[in-house]
């Protein structure tokens, strides 16, 4: 396997013309010879937009006054699995605003728990919850969640603290201890990054993909920034790539992370396809190979917006599940059902240590 420098790199995420068509060409090639046209789902239920959280970028900020909050029950939560057996999605993706008061790292554990429970261990279950002790990781693990979705969102220090607030609640290096701490439980860990934030350079995002690298994580979701008008950032709106810069962009991160890392699991992003409508099979084609349809109830997912004009919010999963299908087979891939589509980079390590 070829051995990228920080330089080959940028190298690869300046690339125009004919040397960006090569890059497009070489990462789908690399997916295909190392984990096939195929794209695995995970099923997506926003638990709640209750968040203690203030960044700079996010919707569902805490001070976010304008949004009507909510927490699906627990019927809900079980409705959206049963869905998802029904749908052959074969994996769940479970996210929520960042909280870790007791009350609720419990109850996480409890629908954990049960959807194994009713599904007989079928569904896979990925966690995106944010930072929290060991000693809630370790129980949500037990429970049988065996994915963790953690978005770094930059790896670079500096940036990190333009678009966070700079205080004991937003550390960089709590989240760099809790990506740790995941992989040391054994989890498949995903992170990721948000492409043309304001005052991001190429460089950057050349550090991020190594920060992937390094951290050796099994899944990456990364997909451009797309501004909220009630949150901080909002300011720098003018300031940031146009769309078109922002998705090429956003293209030459998947295809180069391909490249670097060819048999892990990369996400085509809702927000891909916010920005073009069909954003997810340009992203897919440039090396990504999971996509997350959404089994949120559609009563609460006006109120679960990163970031604003979020595709599909209207859309009815069966709706979607269909329209994926054709969508995919547009592209020449296939989806695979009832499968949890686990990290082939992940697996093929866990197979050596064992």
């Amino acid at each position: 396997m070829k051995q990228y420098t920080k330089s080959d790199l940028i190298t690869l995420l300046n690339a125009q013309g004919n040397d960006y068509e090569a890059l497009m060409k070489d990462a789908l090639d690399v997916k295909k010879s190392e984990i096939g046209n195929v794209i695995y789902l995970r099923g997506l239920i926003e638990y709640s937009n209750i968040c203690r959280k203030n960044c700079f970028y996010c919707g569902v900020r805490k001070d976010n006054k304008s949004n009507t909050l909510y927490q699906l029950t627990d019927d809900e939560v079980y409705q959206c699995a049963d869905l998802a057996m029904k749908l052959g999605y074969g994996s769940l993706a479970i996210q929520s605003g960042e909280r870790n008061d007791r009350k609720f790292t419990d109850k996480i554990a409890e629908l954990v728990y049960n959807i194994k429970k009713r599904s007989n261990g079928t569904l896979g279950i990925t966690l995106s919850c944010g930072e929290q002790t060991q000693d809630v990781y370790k129980q949500w693990f037990e429970a049988g969640a065996h994915r963790y979705l953690l978005r770094i969102e930059t790896s670079t220090k500096a940036l990190y603290y333009k678009i966070h607030p700079q205080d004991a609640i937003h550390c960089f290096e709590t989240r760099l201890a809790s990506l740790e701490t995941l992989l040391s439980l054994g989890y498949q860990v995903g992170t990721g990054v948000m492409i043309g934030l304001p005052f991001q350079t190429v460089e950057h995002l050349a550090d991020d993909l190594l920060f992937f690298k390094r951290l050796n994580v099994a899944m990456v979701g990364m997909g451009p920034f797309i501004p909220h008008q009630e949150t901080p950032l909002w300011q720098y709106h003018t300031q940031i790539p146009d769309v078109e810069t922002r998705m090429q962009l956003t293209l030459k991160m998947i295809a180069t992370l391909r490249l670097l890392m060819p048999k892990i699991n990369i996400v085509a992003a809702t927000a891909n396809q916010t920005l073009y409508e069909d954003g997810r099979e340009q992203a897919v084609l440039a090396g990504a190979n999971i996509i997350m349809p959404n089994l949120t109830p559609n009563k609460y997912r006006e109120q679960y917006l990163i970031y604003p004009d979020k595709a599909c919010v209207g859309d009815k999963p069966m709706q979607c599940s269909f329209c994926l299908m054709g969508r995919m087979k547009s592209i020449n891939h296939r989806i695979v059902y009832n499968q949890w589509g686990d990290s082939k980079a992940f697996t093929e390590q866990e197979s050596i240590i064992h």
